[in-house]
């Protein structure tokens, strides 16, 4: 190899073959990935700041910042803001437990949750100082119960065009997450006389189900399995409103198909019923295109609700909602009553951030890293726990393993623990609660780095094991 088609940094020893294939961002990953595994850069070291590496390699700061972060999500190094980006620890994700043997740490398989680390802090920044720059003056005023004029506008087009939904600007509305728009929703529709509530069963609509009975609302499940809904279920239930995750149901996987979603909609369209489609991570799908969002074929009948959480990170308390036009007006009333509306500077910056290309851009660097760390879950639990049977489709940040037979949900849960494996039961979220219905167990494992997750796997297998 001749040396002009070599770059070698001084304070980072990074070999870069400028003839090869790869790009060079992913050169710089692989070269420090390597040194790291092999245990030749430590925890906690220092490296070099992205502008003098790159001054160093003799490329763009975008390369080496890009690398960094690709690392940082991946669990290798960790970046604090006014700090030294540093080799990450062993391991990372797991937090300390009462119930796990002396000495050691819970690996949590907690399901729900994007990986925090991988939140673009610097590029989020970029957005808010174009925004605290260039937004006029009055719209840092109250706003109206839809949010900003620029959020709606913004997240319309999007929707639009990576989910196939019928938004407009005047149909959408701004809320606090999931948790606040199934509240506005149920507020709203038991003053228009709802009184019976359809849940999926099993399913993670605690809210919804607390809220129902605090309302005086009957709520009826709608038993789901790896092969789909009961749909005979839910035309019987005389439910007037009901919540879906019909692009990729919780827990267990399943996808609605065209058949399907047409007889949902027919049913609620006969029934004068409003369907709740929670779209709670659609932007993830590793083995096939997304499906087309359920709102899309029924504006007037679907309440479509998703938020920034399993994207971002939920700690923005970002979330939305395309309501039916006659549903916006009362919605948006009562969202005023709850909280005067939801904080104009983060709308106004996920909008920037929509506008500019930064939300594509970090799907695009988000779900390789989600879908080796599943790969990686997959292969462990083939290895060590065969019998497991995973459910569902390839997509978003869990997934369930159904237990073999013989093998009690409670029982492994508890010996798990007994290992520092914290893990949750299918059970759990059933109408019938814990102990009824097929036992699994849901992984979650966006917030864990690949290493963690074979280590933990490797541990539950020894709980299965006793």
């Amino acid at each position: 190899m001749s040396s002009d088609t070599q770059g070698f940094a001084q304070d980072l020893l990074v070999d870069l073959d400028r003839d090869g294939d790869d790009p060079l961002h992913r050169q710089i990953e692989s070269s420090i990935k390597t040194r790291v595994a092999a245990g030749l850069l430590a925890p906690g070291t220092p490296l070099p700041a992205t502008r003098g590496l790159a001054a160093d390699l003799g490329v763009s700061r975008g390369v080496v910042v890009e690398a960094y972060e690709q690392l940082v999500a991946e669990g290798f190094l960790v970046s604090t803001r006014g700090g030294y980006t540093r080799v990450a620890a062993p391991a990372t994700g797991p937090r300390a437990d009462s119930r796990a043997p002396a000495g050691e740490q819970v690996i949590d398989f907690e399901w729900g949750r994007s990986d925090p680390a991988s939140f673009p802090r610097g590029v989020w920044l970029r957005s808010l100082r174009r925004v605290l720059n260039e937004t006029p003056h009055t719209r840092f005023a109250y706003l109206d119960g839809t949010g900003a004029p620029e959020f709606r506008l913004a997240l319309a087009s999007y929707l639009n065009r990576t989910r196939g939904t019928e938004a407009h600007a005047d149909t959408t509305v701004a809320c606090a997450g999931f948790a606040q728009a199934i509240n506005l929703v149920l507020t709203v529709l038991k003053d228009q006389g709802a009184r019976i509530l359809a849940v999926e069963d099993p399913s993670a609509d605690d809210d919804a189900r607390v809220l129902a009975a605090t309302f005086g609302m009957k709520v009826v499940g709608i038993p789901v399995d790896d092969h789909g809904w009961d749909l005979a279920a839910l035309e019987r239930s005389d439910a007037d409103v009901v919540v879906l995750t019909p692009s990729h149901q919780w827990p267990v996987g399943a996808v609605m198909d065209t058949d399907a979603r047409t007889r949902v909609i027919r049913w609620a369209r006969e029934r004068d019923a409003i369907l709740l489609e929670d779209d709670y991570d659609a932007e993830f799908r590793y083995d096939r295109p997304p499906v087309a969002a359920l709102q899309g074929r029924a504006p007037e009948r679907v309440v479509y609700v998703g938020t920034a959480s399993k994207t971002l990170t939920p700690g923005l308390r970002l979330g939305w909602m395309v309501a039916p036009p006659r549903l916006v007006g009362p919605i948006a009333e009562a969202k005023l009553l709850a909280d005067r509306g939801s904080p104009a500077i983060d709308q106004l910056a996920f909008a920037d951030f929509v506008e500019h290309g930064e939300f594509d851009r970090h799907l695009r660097r988000t779900r390789p890293v989600y879908r080796r760390r599943r790969d990686a879950l997959v292969a462990a639990l083939a290895q060590h726990v065969p019998d497991v049977a995973i459910a569902g489709i390839e997509a978003g940040q869990h997934l369930v393993g159904w237990l073999p037979d013989g093998l009690d949900e409670d029982g492994v849960r508890v010996a798990a623990a007994a290992h520092g494996i914290r893990i949750h039961g299918v059970s759990e979220y059933r109408l019938a609660g814990p102990g009824s219905g097929r036992p699994g167990l849901i992984f979650g494992y966006s917030a864990l780095t690949e290493r963690t997750i074979a280590h933990g796997v490797r541990l539950l297998a020894r709980a299965v094991a006793t």
